[in-house]
């Protein structure tokens, strides 16, 4: 009989170190979301939002362990499908299938849940790029460039037509660190760094956004000579954080936080709640945590067998690092 070596089982690959930094992440924001929507009455507290990010974290648990069992290699073949059901629907968000929240039509309103293509559409764009870039030779040609340029750019296009920038601006930072990674000249990287600068300016400059959504991207940049409602949430967002000072006013405890005087602040200004109740040393504590995680992403991407791989973690590494 021909001896034949077993397969290590998959999860002896896993990295514990990077579970477990994204583990207490994923904690430490549920309990912030908690924090700063339950309100300030013990008897009626609000557990809607965090009750609703457990359903999220159990899903994910299950996505990751589902991936884990999975040999990328294997999906290749398929990646085009989950890349054109985001496309589909990415499409029927623009419909009146989709829901607008504030001058943005970017979700599914499905009962109390909602779902925005544009999110699913990242992962499954990374995937796509990744399984093209693997199969073209190095330095990328016009052609491949192009074609690569194509599949990256099209959900992000869609996703300027509802309008929703800082999630197209996203896709601009993968598209350059994939690219980057997946052989693309330097001089295609300068071409397209001198293009992208360019329409960026000419989408805040032209009549595609709202003024509010204007202000949201390019307030911080004038602050001094900004009107006062446009940047009443910055103002409040650097009061809270600016209260907590060195150790913060303790978990569930920021005034501003119960108050609910920061907009927004399960979402986009969750970090004022950190802030505000952790002070500076639960958010350099925090930064620290997505350090680590970048880190061994990117050290995942060094250790990988193939170029498949490697470009699947740059993906998601330019993922994270923009958005963080």
């Amino acid at each position: 009989p021909v001896f034949r070596p077993r397969r290590p089982a998959a999860w002896k690959h896993v990295d514990l170190t990077l579970v477990v930094t994204v583990g207490a992440v994923t904690a430490l924001g549920a309990l912030m979301i908690l924090s700063s929507t339950r309100g300030t009455d013990p008897s009626v507290y609000d557990r809607t939002f965090f009750n609703r990010q457990l359903a999220h974290i159990a899903g994910g648990v299950v996505a990751m362990l589902a991936v884990t069992l999975v040999d990328y290699r294997r999906l290749r073949d398929f990646a085009w499908l989950p890349y054109v059901a985001s496309l589909v629907l990415l499409g029927m968000v623009l419909s009146s299938l989709g829901t607008e929240v504030r001058g943005t039509q970017a979700w599914f309103q499905l009962g109390s849940f909602q779902l925005q293509p544009a999110e699913l559409a990242k992962v499954s764009a990374i995937f796509a790029g990744a399984a093209f870039l693997a199969r073209c030779e190095t330095p990328l040609s016009l052609r491949h460039l192009l074609l690569a340029l194509g599949i990256l750019g099209a959900p992000m296009a869609m996703i300027l037509g509802q309008p929703d920038v800082g999630s197209a601006l996203v896709f601009v930072a993968i598209v350059m660190g994939m690219l980057l990674i997946g052989g693309a000249r330097m001089r295609h990287i300068v071409v397209l760094t001198a293009v992208g600068v360019v329409a960026i300016v000419g989408v805040l400059t032209s009549d595609m956004l709202e003024d509010y959504q204007r202000d949201r991207l390019t307030t911080f940049l004038e602050q001094d000579q900004s009107p006062r409602e446009a940047t009443y949430n910055l103002e409040q967002a650097k009061t809270a954080i600016g209260s907590g000072g060195l150790t913060g006013k303790g978990l569930f405890e920021g005034t501003q936080t119960r108050l609910g005087i920061v907009p927004e602040q399960h979402t986009d200004f969750i970090f004022t709640a950190l802030g505000e109740e952790l002070g500076f040393v639960g958010g350099v504590s925090v930064l620290a945590l997505f350090a680590i995680i970048c880190a061994r992403v990117w050290r995942t991407a060094r250790l990988a067998r193939d170029r498949l791989g490697a470009l699947l973690c740059v993906g998601v590494l330019s993922m994270l690092v923009f958005q963080i």
